[in-house]
């Protein structure tokens, strides 16, 4: 087995790894039922702070850091992805607790779409017209969910615009997923750590009043924020772009299956209409995607 080979096999590990974390993260938040959605991403918030801080020492990143929050330019686009994924993080908890996981993984399904509108409007990127037939589908789809059971589509749509905004805006920040990671929780933390006070003062704070294992529950937000996502920027580092870009739809299906299967939320044929929309035009995407880098391969050959 060459190095490549190698690489490549730990990028894939690490890929299904990440995805699969994610896949089954709702039976986390499932667990902190009882814990206002708010809190929870409070809570999110400050360990992820000290969890991220452990990891940077142990990795001595501190340098790096130091360079990152001394530099303007990085730190006005930390702002904007933390505030996008603050949104994301709230809005996918409260799917979870409010019974709507599906909606939830729906939006997840919907992002790669969102990407590539992304790329058109900003970028001007072209679409094949095999592209173009699929995001028309999946415009189909959605509006018809929106016209039969759209009660919860204003969740999908969130989730899917912010975390590929966040997606989009991250990758021109000079800063590694650790170092940035880190850079936005501690720009969340003194709002999140105020919120959690004024709770402790108005008496409705779950933390210390619910049990020991709630309390443990919430401690360990922050290594279930960053694990998944540190072996995600593994994987991208060792994956070609469009192996990574199949993998990402181990979380969507995994959550699709819990909310189904798991916590028994009622798939409508609205839904079935929209998911197999999304389904349909997913596979044409994925298809014309390794058509394209065939193409490019045998030119390049």
């Amino acid at each position: 087995m060459t190095e490549i080979d190698r690489r490549r096999r730990a990028g894939f590990l690490l890929g299904v790894g990440a995805y699969a974390l994610w896949g089954v993260m709702p039976l986390y938040f499932k667990a902190l039922a009882g814990v206002p959605a708010t809190e929870i991403v409070a809570h999110r918030i400050v360990w992820s702070v000290l969890f991220l801080g452990l990891l940077a020492t142990i990795a001595r990143r501190w340098p790096a850091i130091r360079t990152a929050v001394t530099t303007p330019r990085v730190i006005m686009i930390l702002i904007a992805t933390a505030l996008l994924i603050a949104v994301n993080w709230l809005v996918f908890i409260y799917s979870v607790v409010s019974f709507h996981l599906l909606e939830g993984s729906l939006g997840y399904y919907l992002n790669p779409l969102v990407n590539v509108l992304l790329g058109v409007v900003l970028l001007k990127e072209r679409l094949t017209r095999a592209q173009i037939f699929a995001t028309f589908l999946a415009a189909a789809g959605v509006a018809v969910l929106a016209a039969g059971a759209g009660s919860g589509l204003w969740i999908s749509l969130t989730l899917a615009a912010t975390f590929a905004l966040y997606g989009f805006v991250r990758k021109v920040a000079p800063v590694d997923a650790l170092e940035g990671l880190f850079i936005e929780t501690v720009l969340l933390a003194p709002f999140a750590v105020f919120y959690l006070l004024w709770l402790e003062r108005a008496g409705t704070l779950a933390f210390g009043h619910l049990g020991l294992t709630t309390d443990l529950l919430l401690a360990l937000g922050g290594a279930v924020t960053a694990i998944p996502l540190l072996m995600f920027t593994g994987a991208a580092r060792r994956l070609p772009y469009s192996t990574l870009g199949f993998l990402q739809y181990i979380a969507p299906s995994l959550q699709f299956l819990l909310a189904v299967l798991a916590f028994g939320e009622p798939l409508t044929t609205p839904h079935l209409v929209c998911f197999a929309a999304i389904w349909t035009a997913l596979a044409i995407f994925t298809l014309d995607g390794w058509r394209s880098a065939a193409r490019a391969r045998a030119a390049r050959a």
